[in-house]
């Protein structure tokens, strides 16, 4: 035992009566010893002046001055691993260190120490709390004695002790109290015993070891002849249910549940039949309901609590409440003999069954009700079916009045004390009315029917429940009107039918499966088709049963089903349900076909598109899962269709972009409305607010070029001179109008969030721009780049006569960032494009802004230099001494390809420069005149420079040109004059293809001419020949001829004749539905977590893969890269484009995953270039992709081409 000093000791004491005092009432307010320590335990989070209190200083610093060293030892330790390459997480540390530290010994020696030194004081102040009660107690004798009038009951002193008693309850007591409890000790000693067993907290009690045993002799005490006892053990019992949680009340309910079962089922207990009726005047009739009402109370309340425990204490509460009520006593006797059973009795204290409206409520106890009755206990609802009909034979063979007689409980007020046998049945069958009522409202309660009752032959069916009920509304006679007070309960039978059919119209499920069917609306309407007849509706139907049937078939024609149903039938009805029903399945189905690339040409190619999109939005808008798709959203399906132009156009025309682009500005610039005080950050800001993180996502998914072509090709801005404040933008081409391009006051003027808006607009043009096609289109017309100069050049100040400088704010910050990232070309070694955030320091944004074209140098790399000579290297001499001309073609072919995989396997570098051009040349010329290898027929071509000379390309295509001899010369492969060469290049392959063009009238704008994108294959290639444009164009030529050309140039196969009519019309290149899909197939297969990740961030990999294809992977892979990307597919095979892909995506694979966590894939994916990559790291890994997947691959490649006849 630690020592403590009297000091300390006093100190301590102090501290604690400081604390004690504090949650004083916290403390007192708690039912139960056991909540009054989770009170003290939770307390940090409760009080806010926990820190405050001088006890847990003093315990801080306690630890502090035990563990302190350690602790700083082990952080110490994991901060050095962590700048050794391993990285952790804050908490992982934190965890790690606490982990550690409960582990040592200084810990436990801790804890032993502080455990004593607080024994030591509690229990000295115990000691003293004794003393001074003791003291107390005296004097209050003494004061008493004085008074010669005083009196003091037994009540009065117990509870004056109670206080000490609850906390000095042990263990071995219990078995004392069991021992006075015995019923042959005398009465005294009994409720002695029994009062301080009331005392003791219940949790003292229920933990001790002799439960059970105390338990078991409560439930026999229960029937104890002296009625006061019995009370007092019935007492215990509530006092029980009040104050202890669930796993402790529920083994006290057990208790009573199971007593009341052993008490009906016993012969010796005198329990009333139905012919003598209940006389609640009778004490042991008293005793009996006394306990029947607790068990109810219980009932009622354990739903609002029993969810926060385990489903096994619910399921115990449940199968004993079911056990009980199923008890049935033996038949053989007469009807009026027969002895009562525990659920009349229960239906006198519950009538409408409120228990099981509270049971029914909630999910998680009503499978385990339903699962229960189902299994076990199908008989509770068996007898509750039987009263029903009983109850309705019962008004159709005997008079009003005398049914009335039957009815007593719901007019006489005057007869409160005698229940008859009639009326018993009576508040059975209400009871039994209201369970099945409420049954009936869910679908696994519906599927206990049909019913087989004793002495009937058919069953009973959901259907024949309801007509029962209808007729109950006609046949049942009404009750009379309650004036007093106490009796505004309706327990009339057809309003009680009419209220439960009511609830059944209202839930379309309930409605369809119950009552939209000819049975029943048959039976609700013949009294109304007798009374048109001129006879009498039913034997007792009145004016009011008539309201509640034009009540209940008004609620079912105020539905389009139900109306459909009551004006031609169920036939039509039903025929018309099963054509919509079949016709939204068949929708749905074919929608599933939107989640893969091929499958999305194939709805294309159908013309199903329009209406699989219409009907993905009309789900999208009533929040209705589609295709499965519910988990995470309609990104997928959404990313598919929008990769496609038939598919934007849908999209358009549907109302998505509409509704999405709605829903953008109300949280962009209206907010949500339950924000009210907003939380400015620190920097660096979110650019995008979370609550318009999802649309700008969307927008992301939906803005790939094919989309952004049809939707803004052609157009100019509105450019307004006005716009009005509730003026919200319903179109694409209205959003880069009032987000990004910010060219005029009115724009400005028209955002309530200015600033945040614009940021927004940036983010999505800096997104999107990463497609270069999209650039070009945007900057060819809307002259993006100059805008965002201009806005450069106004934002900033005049220092002196000759100098300005920038005003940094987020604004320009993020305006510089896109125009660097918009005008450099250039792999992930090759350009520098400057950070969006600010840094820490005098300084905090050391990047060079500008208002003006060139960029500052320090945006270009300085890693690049034209690649050295590489001829003389004696590898590439063999490599190249391979290449020779060889008269067995396919052996020479295969060699070709083996010393290219051995190259690019040891010195992949060598493969760039004049011996890649080289190589190239050889190899795609031997290909060119193997007719085995062509794919594609020889076309003659005899135009020349000057004959194509005055045509002119499309303006994406001359910025494209400009963009690609700046990377060129950036490069120092391009020189000047590469520009026109260039241009009379991509003239003549556009020359060339149309020549290749089948003739086709569409109403999609990228059907309507020559390509609408500018061909970056070409532009590689010039690069590649070093700006030789008749090297190039020969090259082209010959290559035109292959199968490969078809996936690496994609304008080869713009609206050309050699691919099926219907392929052409869907205007969707093989690239899509050929190459992607399969890089999906296979992401699948061999990167499943990837894949994965794409579904959860609602992302198709296909529409980044399309886009790193189209623009040849420039500005993802360093030129290099590139090289070697065009220079594998073109040796080894198409099918390499989709190793390829899939060899990226398990080079990001951790990257991904981290950014599917954050919720910004799209984002990264398009912005960030591949850094680490390199083809040739992945040869080895990509050749065994080929061996599994080849066949299949290169056999769909191949079938693209229209079949010949």
């Amino acid at each position: 035992m630690a020592h403590v000093s009297g000091e300390v000791e006093v100190m301590l004491q102090a501290m604690l009566r400081q604390l004690f005092q504090s949650v004083k009432e916290k403390i007192t307010g708690a039912p139960s010893l056991e909540c009054a320590e989770e009170i003290l335990l939770h307390l940090e989070e409760t009080d806010e002046n926990f820190h405050n209190y001088e006890f847990v200083k003093y315990l801080r610093q306690y630890i502090c001055n035990t563990l302190g060293s350690m602790i700083e030892e082990e952080i110490e330790k994991w901060t050095s691993d962590q700048n050794q390459g391993e990285e952790f997480g804050y908490d992982t540390v934190v965890q790690h260190v606490t982990k550690r530290t409960q582990e040592s010994k200084e810990y436990k020696e801790m804890m032993h120490s502080l455990k004593n030194i607080m024994m030591i004081v509690v229990d000295s102040m115990i000691n003293k709390f004794e003393e001074d009660e003791m003291q107390s107690q005296e004097r209050q004798k003494k004061i008493q004695k004085e008074k010669s009038n005083s009196y003091c009951t037994d009540n009065c002193s117990d509870s004056d002790s109670s206080f000490s008693q609850s906390y000095k309850f042990c263990q071995g007591k219990l078995q004392l109290i069991l021992d006075q409890l015995d019923p042959g000790q005398p009465k005294e000693v009994r409720y002695e015993a029994l009062q301080t067993l009331c005392s003791a907290p219940p949790s003292d009690v229920l933990n001790c070891e002799n439960w059970t045993t105390l338990c078991e002799k409560l439930t026999v005490y229960l029937s104890d002849p002296d009625p006061v006892f019995s009370d007092r053990i019935l007492k215990f019992y509530a006092q029980m249910f009040t104050l202890s949680p669930l796993h402790m009340t529920k083994e006290i309910y057990k208790s009573l549940a199971k007593y009341l079962e052993l008490y009906f089922l016993s012969r010796e207990n005198h329990i009333p039949t139905l012919s003598t009726g209940i006389d609640i005047t009778n004490p042991n009739v008293i005793h009996l309901l006394k306990k029947v009402r607790l068990l109810n109370e219980y009932q009622k309340e354990a739903p609002s609590f029993w969810i926060r425990h385990p489903e096994k204490y619910m399921e115990e509460i449940v199968e004993s409440t079911l056990s009980l009520l199923s008890v049935k006593h033996d038949q053989s006797h007469l009807v009026s003999q027969k002895i009562l059973d525990p659920i009349y009795f229960l239906a006198l204290v519950d009538t409408k069954a409120v228990w099981f409206k509270k049971w029914m409520h909630a999910y998680y106890s009503r499978t385990a009700v339903l699962r229960l009755i189902e299994k076990k206990y199908k008989s509770l609802i068996t007898t509750a079916v039987q009263q029903c009909v009983q109850y309705f034979e019962l008004c159709k063979t005997m008079k009003a009045d005398e049914v009335l007689g039957h009815s007593k409980p719901c007019g006489n007020k005057q007869k409160t004390f005698y229940y008859s046998g009639q009326e018993l049945q009576y508040i059975y069958f209400i009871h039994s009315l209201c369970l099945l009522g409420r049954l009936l409202i869910y679908t696994q309660g519906r599927k206990l029917f049909p019913i087989k009752l004793k002495n009937r032959k058919d069953s009973v069916s959901l259907a024949d429940l309801l007509v029962l009920f209808t007729q109950l509304i006609y046949y049942s006679p009404s009750c009379p009107k309650m004036t007093s007070p106490g009796h505004l309960e309706n327990y009339s039978p057809a309003s009680m039918v009419t209220e439960i059919l009511c609830i059944l119209c209202d839930q379309k499920e309930c409605a369809i499966e119950c009552l939209y069917n000819n049975t029943v609306i048959e039976a609700l309407l013949q009294p109304i088709h007798n009374l048109m007849k001129g006879t009498k509706a039913a034997p007792n139907c009145s004016e009011t049963a008539l309201i509640h049937v034009a009540d209940i078939l008004a609620r079912i024609a105020s539905v389009e089903e139900g109306l459909i149903l009551l004006l031609y039938g169920e036939n039509m009805s039903s025929s018309e349900e099963k054509s919509m029903a079949c016709e939204e399945n068949l929708l749905d189905d074919l929608l599933n076909f939107a989640a893969t690339p091929k499958g999305l040409q194939l709805l294309q190619r159908t013309g199903a598109i329009n209406e699989c999109v219409t009907f993905m939005f009309s789900q999208y808008a009533k929040e209705l899962e589609v295709s499965r798709h519910k988990k995470f959203g309609y990104g997928v399906l959404v990313t598919h269709v929008a990769s496609t132009a038939a598919g934007a156009v849908a999209l358009q025309s549907s109302g998505f972009i509409n509704a999405l682009l709605t829903e953008l500005w109300a949280n962009l610039e209206c907010g949500r409305d339950d924000v009210r005080v907003t939380h400015p950050k620190s920097t660096p800001v979110d650019p995008i607010d979370r609550s318009c993180q999802k649309s700008f996502l969307a927008l992301v998914n939906l803005l790939s070029y094919p989309a952004v072509y049809e939707l803004v090709g052609n157009q100019g801005l509105p450019n307004k001179e006005e716009y009005s404040l509730r003026e919200v933008p319903t179109r694409v081409i209205d959003i880069i109008d009032r987000l990004i391009i910010l060219n005029s006051e009115a724009k400005i003027r028209s955002l309530f969030s200015y600033e945040q808006s614009h940021i927004f607009g940036l983010r999505l043009l800096s997104v999107v721009c990463c497609d270069l096609d999209t650039l070009l289109l945007l900057e060819a017309q809307y002259q993006v780049s100059e805008m965002l100069l201009n806005a450069q050049e106004e934002n900033t100040l005049e220092t002196s006569d000759s100098h300005r400088d920038f005003i940094i704010d987020s604004l320009s910050v993020e305006r510089n960032h896109v125009l660097v990232r918009i005008n450099l070309i250039g792999g992930p070694m090759e350009r520098i494009l400057p950070p969006r955030i600010l840094e820490k320091g005098d300084d905090p944004y050391p990047w060079p802004m500008f208002s003006s074209y060139p960029l500052p140098d320090c945006y270009l790399s300085d890693r690049v230099t034209r690649n050295a000579d590489l001829k003389q290297d004696n590898d590439l001499g063999k490599l190249l001494l391979h290449f020779k001309m060889s008269d067995k073609q396919t052996e020479w072919i295969e060699n070709c390809r083996r010393q290219f995989c051995k190259m690019m396997k040891v010195k992949p570098d060598i493969i760039s420069g004049d011996a890649l051009v080289e190589l190239l040349e050889k190899f795609v010329l031997h290909l060119s005149e193997s007719p085995s290898e062509c794919y594609f027929p020889s076309v003659e071509y005899t135009a020349t420079d000057a004959s194509v000379k005055n045509e002119s390309l499309s303006s994406v295509q001359q910025l494209g040109v400009k963009m690609t001899v700046r990377y060129g010369k950036f490069l120092n492969l391009l020189r000047d004059g590469a520009e026109n060469d260039l241009t009379l290049v991509l003239k003549h392959c556009e020359r060339f293809l149309k020549q290749q063009q089948a003739s086709v009238k569409s109403s999609l704008l990228c059907l309507q001419g020559s390509y609408t994108g500018h061909d970056w294959f070409v532009s590689s290639l010039f690069i590649i020949m070093l700006g030789d444009k008749d090297k190039t164009f020969r090259f082209l030529q010959q290559f035109s001829r292959l199968l490969t050309s078809a996936f690496l140039w994609l304008p080869r196969l713009h609206i050309s004749r050699y691919l099926p009519i219907d392929t052409i019309e869907s205007g969707i290149h093989p690239v899509y539905f050929c190459s992607t899909h399969y890089i999906e197939m296979l992401l699948k297969a061999e990167v499943p977590l990837v894949f994965s990740a794409f579904h959860m961030s609602g992302f198709a990999p296909s529409q980044i893969c399309v886009q790193w294809i189209t623009q040849c992977f420039w500005n993802y892979l360093d030129w290099i890269e590139i090289c070697h990307y065009i220079a594998t597919c073109i040796f080894l095979g198409p099918d390499y484009q989709v190793y390829i892909c899939i060899a990226i995506f398990k080079h990001l694979q951790q990257d991904i995953l981290q950014h599917t966590q954050v919720q910004d894939l799209q984002v990264f994916l398009k912005e960030k270039a591949l850094h680490g990559f390199r083809v040739s790291d992945y040869f080895e890994y990509m050749e065994i992709l080929e061996q599994n997947y080849r066949p299949v691959l290169l056999r769909d490649m191949w079938n693209i081409r229209v079949q010949s006849t």
